[in-house]
């Protein structure tokens, strides 16, 4: 299979399970913003992005490992399984004994609230992990279904306990952590199934000792000490790159609500819920571009499959970004009830973070398939830095909007250096100065979309989205024609 058909085949699997699953969780937005107070949802909130960072972490990566070398090493993916889950375990124990010693230090008002945040953390630590084992075992229908199940179990639960049963924030959290437990055992009998099945196959095509070496010994105890410490080894670095990319993502949120209050902190926190618009189709991307990354690495013509790629990329995510700067308000409108409308402001600068933060992702692919977890984890902790200085600096002095400019430019930093460390590795070519250019333009759009006023204000707007269309009019033809020949291929095939 080619690079360009696989790619395109995975993609077409996880637009199903992203668009299903983002685009309903997105209609839920009024509702949490209708039902829930805005100090309710800053708590939510600081619930979440704490798992982004503790999940990762205290799992050692295991979840990236599994993805790296159950590609690299089919043979081993059952012992890759064995490894992980242990170490989720071992993780959610923690959490566990952090969680009791904390319940005798909340107020009375929030007693239970660290056993909720010790399930909530178990749960989505195995389902996280699953999620990449899976792509790791290249069954990404596994992937699909599982992510399906987890947002229909989201919203029909959010639907019982918000509007039904009127538990409110608790309620919210029930929600998660009942979604990431059903989706999780889902695909753990998913994937039984399929072993069982694949199994069958080779019985009746193949006799025992025709087997694969590698599948034989891969239940020996040398193998597994081995294999759990290639494993570290290659989760351990990434943790000060999750630990980077999450005070990226999340030191805002604490310094909003440390500075401002929870209220303030809950406007903000649901502006990100615009952004998550365009990180629909960069999870998209970034999920099927991953699997690929790791498969293409070694190739001779890795360097012009991964620069189309990337210049394909930055071009629908630039021109997505502009068309969601244009209608940030009347899409604040529809989603953003009572208090909550206000947020609007802060999503343009977020939006423009959600680029760098993809090509980022994009070339951190790259540089992990090269097993160079260490300089990408420099690379993003430098972003992290400065993004907690700027946001100390300008909170105080501009509130919420201070912290939205510190995450856009602290994910500039961040995306540049890891463009200079890609560059040990491949050569990404690319009109860069165009790009920076693009860049210009989306920041002078956004600035009157804030700042203006009356209906010259959207001519204005559109015209920038115009302009970024024109200036990547060779890309877009070029994607045009990828995208008309995987179509006619299938329609040959079939």
């Amino acid at each position: 299979m080619s690079k360009i058909k696989y790619l395109a085949n995975n993609l077409a699997l996880f637009s199903v399970s992203n668009f299903v699953s983002k685009i309903l969780v997105f209609l839920l937005v009024p509702l949490y913003t209708n039902v829930l107070t805005t100090r309710e949802y800053g708590i939510a909130d600081v619930f979440q992005v704490t798992l982004l960072l503790l999940v990762p972490a205290l799992t050692v990566n295991m979840g990236e490992g599994a993805l790296r070398y159950g590609i690299a090493q089919a043979g081993k993916r059952d012992l890759i399984l064995k490894i992980g889950l242990k170490y989720t375990f071992l993780a959610s124990a923690l959490v566990a004994l952090l969680g009791a010693a904390a319940t005798c230090f909340v107020p009375e008002t929030y007693r239970f609230f660290p056993l909720y945040f010790v399930i909530l953390f178990a749960t989505n630590a195995l389902y996280e992990y699953l999620i990449l084992y899976f792509q790791g075992c290249e069954q990404v229908k596994i992937v699909v279904l599982g992510s399906i199940a987890s947002t229909v179990m989201i919203i029909s639960c959010n639907l019982v306990f918000l509007l039904l049963v009127k538990l409110g924030l608790r309620g919210y959290l029930f929600s998660q952590m009942i979604a990431y437990a059903v989706a999780a055992s889902l695909m753990l009998l998913l994937g039984r199934s399929a072993k069982k099945a694949a199994g069958q196959e080779d019985t009746a095509s193949e006799a025992p000792e025709e087997a694969p070496d590698d599948t034989e010994t891969a239940d020996k105890p040398g193998d597994k000490k081995q294999l759990e410490k290639e494993l570290l080894s290659y989760g351990a670095p990434l943790i000060l790159y999750s630990t980077g990319s999450w005070i990226n993502n999340a030191s805002d949120r604490y310094l909003v609500l440390y500075l401002l209050g929870a209220a303030a902190n809950g406007v903000y926190g649901v502006a990100y819920k615009i952004p998550a618009i365009l990180m629909v189709f960069q999870r998209i991307f970034a999920q099927a571009w991953q699997m690929s990354a790791t498969k293409s690495y070694q190739d001779s013509e890795s360097e012009a499959f991964f620069s189309m790629m990337y210049r394909a990329y930055h071009t629908v995510m630039v021109i997505g970004c502009s068309v969601l700067i244009l209608l940030v308000k009347p899409v604040a409108r529809f989603l953003f009830q009572k208090d909550f409308y206000e947020a609007w402001v802060f999503v343009p600068p977020l939006l423009i973070s959600v680029i760098f933060g993809a090509l980022t992702g994009f070339l951190g692919s790259i540089n992990l398939a090269h097993k160079d977890s260490k300089s990408m984890g420099i690379a993003t902790f430098s972003g992290a830095a400065l993004n907690v200085i700027l946001n100390v600096i300008l909170i105080p002095k501009t509130g919420a909007m201070g912290a939205a400019i510190a995450t856009a430019v602290s994910y500039f930093t961040m995306y540049f250096a890891a463009l200079l460390i890609t560059r040990k590795h491949v050569k990404i070519r690319s009109n860069f100065v165009r790009d920076y250019l693009a860049y210009v333009v989306l920041i002078v759009q956004s600035v009157l979309m804030i700042n203006g006023k009356g209906t010259r204000l959207y001519l204005y707007a559109s015209l920038a989205v115009l302009l970024l269309f024109f200036m990547h009019i060779k890309e877009i033809a070029e994607l045009y024609e990828r995208m008309k020949g995987i179509l006619k291929r299938k329609k040959d095939e079939t």
